[in-house]
């Protein structure tokens, strides 16, 4: 059994480009239904803003792989110096059940999520070219930082601006990579949110708070699901999901407009109609684009496989008996 930690991860190096192939020859699987995903469970106790997800899946096709992503989300963490998240993926063979690796560290978990975002922004940008174009990511933690590095690397030579916010202030120190000259720290989301042709949320905000009209053919990423009111939906039709049964629930964004303006799964689409029916190119292009991601596991498996294959190649990691 191989074993690979961070630092392992890192030494392999992560090229968002790579990645995000890799997580299209998964959404291929999905397409083709060659996959097997049940809901995942929330284990919370005592404190119930804590949680611990258990995200099972088996993905087909050349990954051929099954697994779980177990993975811990404490969010007052932050206050006493630890990482919010903490993961283990253990992978094993599809045809034995032999268990041949296991990931720990929280960061494959980030990288699928930074990737799927990717993904959609390689699709929106190819049903809407833009010349250069704004960004703005909400939220500095890991997640937004690696949105960044991602964003810097697959839209080189597209980048306007950048635009960066968290509640909690971000020291100009933190910003480095080959975009650092187009980025700016601004006051306030509204700041970002205005003129930002891709909108990203990377927060752990626990209520709502975008409310306003966003730009017109923009993208909007709205990766930690619980921060734009349910108005959102005055100003577009064009809602995707990674899977419907996941993310209408546990309060998310697209709960809420489930139970409060009627959205259903059939107003919807998913990232199998984006990556492979060119589902965005359907939507008049001044009609923003909204994609809410709960997370699927088969992108764990497949992010981890990616991983296992180069740490193979390079000699890293740990072989166990």
């Amino acid at each position: 059994m191989l074993y690979l930690n961070e630092k392992d991860l890192l030494k392999i190096g992560i090229h968002w480009n790579e990645t995000i192939d890799n997580l299209e020859k998964a959404v291929a699987c999905l397409d083709k239904k060659d996959y097997a995903q049940p809901v995942k469970p929330y284990l919370r106790y005592r404190d119930l803003t804590n949680r611990i997800i258990a995200m099972p899946a088996f993905v087909g096709g050349g990954i051929n792989l099954a697994g779980i992503k177990w993975i811990a989300s404490f969010p007052a963490n932050i206050d006493h110096g630890l990482p919010r998240a903490h993961s283990v993926v253990v992978l094993n063979q599809a045809e034995t059940g032999v268990p041949v690796a296991v990931i720990n560290t929280a960061l494959l978990s980030v990288v699928r999520t930074a990737s799927v975002s990717g993904m959609m922004i390689r699709h929106f940008l190819k049903a809407r070219p833009l010349q250069k174009a704004n960004v703005a990511i909400m939220g500095w933690g890991p997640i937004g930082r690696r949105h960044y590095d991602m964003v810097s690397e697959i839209m080189k030579g597209q980048i306007a601006k950048i635009s960066l916010y968290d509640i909690r202030g971000i020291d100009p120190a933190t910003i480095s990579g080959p975009a650092k000259a187009q980025t700016v720290v601004v006051k306030s989301w509204q700041e970002a949110y205005a003129d930002a042709d891709v909108f990203i949320t990377c927060t752990v905000s626990k209520a709502p708070y975008v409310d306003q009209k966003p730009k017109a053919g923009s993208l909007q990423l709205n990766c930690s699901l619980r921060d734009y009111k349910t108005s959102i939906l005055d100003h577009t039709k064009a809602i995707i999901v990674d899977d419907w049964e996941e993310v209408c629930r546990e309060k998310t964004d697209i709960e809420m407009m489930h139970l409060e303006r009627g959205l259903q799964e059939k107003d919807t689409k998913n990232i199998a109609d984006v990556v492979y029916h060119n589902a965005m190119a359907a939507w008049p292009k001044e009609m923003p684009i909204m994609f809410n991601p709960m997370g699927m596991a088969v992108f764990d498996i497949a992010t981890g496989r990616y991983f296992i294959e180069k740490a193979k190649a390079m000699k890293v990691g740990l072989d166990l008996e």
